[in-house]
């Protein structure tokens, strides 16, 4: 596992959005993306692709993908780089420095709105819709005082990037219950720093996904709401993407991935106990605490409805101009 390309970096400044890490580019010695001759193994040779992804249970499917050989079935060789957010990866495959990415649906808008020819190919993780139980909280200490979601006003609260995914869904959670989101400080801090910024009184709640949702409640920090769960019906939470150039230049490989992380989704789906054992290859999580991770749903299809709805509070919170088209962004495949 690598890190991204500081080639990341100068695209996602032109256009204003954050980037991180660094790290070796996915493409050829022309700058040519990886997968440009499409998916072939009849020949026994494999492609060559780069994903970008984050260290968090929401990928898990695509490591199982890899692990049981779903992707090597359709012609695929994986490298598989981490980054801390999608607002990393986007530019990376804006620029070709990866083939694919991971991203949460949020991030795709914002790069839709700036003018990014992106396009979904494959469907990720979705909540659970179980408040009590879902992948992602908002947690406090349980001396703190916050009870719930309008408890968040005056406070401030840690998010892994902002003006993203998990702000605008705290923020209408807020507003739902009756606060003004305006009045919630956000900051930015990456997953695997919330506990100990929480800890340090640094911020006053951390919103973690699991496996650091999960290793907050084992150290006795309080769930008070779950924004992913409480705010939009079967949120789509994320998704894989590629550019549009990829899309239009090598149909045959974006179909190649489609089909192997759909495939990878459904083995995830049917095998939780495989994700859980999956998560000790790429995050911190220890083996103790593995029974304890509360597995997202991992659907084969994209969830449309939940995408047009979270492009509507992305408009209503400022984080895009105006709603788009959302059948413009996803891959005729993947609808």
């Amino acid at each position: 596992m690598k890190n991204l390309s500081s080639g990341a970096f100068a695209l996602s400044a032109v256009l204003a959005l954050t980037a991180c890490g660094s790290g070796s580019p996915a493409g050829d010695a022309d700058g040519e993306p990886a997968g440009d001759e499409g998916a072939d193994s009849s020949n026994g040779e494999l492609t060559e692709v780069e994903v970008g992804l984050i260290p968090i249970v929401d990928v898990a499917p695509i490591y199982l993908g890899q692990q049981e050989g779903i992707f090597e079935e359709h012609g695929l060789d994986l490298t598989l780089t981490l980054a801390q957010g999608g607002a990393a990866i986007i530019p990376a495959v804006s620029s070709g420095d990866l083939d694919f990415g991971f991203s949460n649906v949020t991030s795709l808008l914002i790069a839709a709105d700036n003018g990014l020819p992106l396009q979904t190919v494959a469907a990720g993780p979705q909540t659970t819709g179980d408040s009590e139980n879902d992948f992602g909280a908002v947690l406090v200490k349980p001396e703190s005082g916050i009870e719930s979601a309008q408890d968040l006003e005056g406070q401030r609260v840690a998010v892994n990037t902002l003006n993203n995914i998990s702000d605008s869904m705290i923020s209408q959670g807020v507003e739902d219950a009756g606060g003004d989101p305006a009045n919630v400080d956000f900051v930015e801090v990456g997953f695997p720093d919330m506990l100990a910024q929480l800890e340090a009184d640094n911020v006053d709640a951390i919103f973690a996904v699991d496996p650091f949702a999960s290793m907050a409640d084992d150290q006795g920090y309080d769930r008070i709401f779950a924004p992913y769960a409480d705010v939009v019906d079967e949120l789509g939470v994320g998704t894989y993407f590629a550019s549009q150039q990829l899309v239009d230049e090598d149909p045959e490989l974006i179909e190649s991935f489609h089909t192997a992380v759909r495939e990878s989704q459904a083995y995830a789906e049917e095998n939780p106990e495989a994700v859980r054992e999956v998560l000790l290859e790429y995050t911190s999580i220890e083996e103790s605490m593995l029974e304890e991770i509360t597995i997202p749903a991992f659907p084969e299809d994209v969830n449309l409805d939940s995408l047009n709805e979270v492009a509507e509070i992305s408009e209503r919170h400022g984080l895009i101009g105006e709603v788009p088209n959302t059948d413009d962004l996803v891959w005729e495949g993947a609808r």
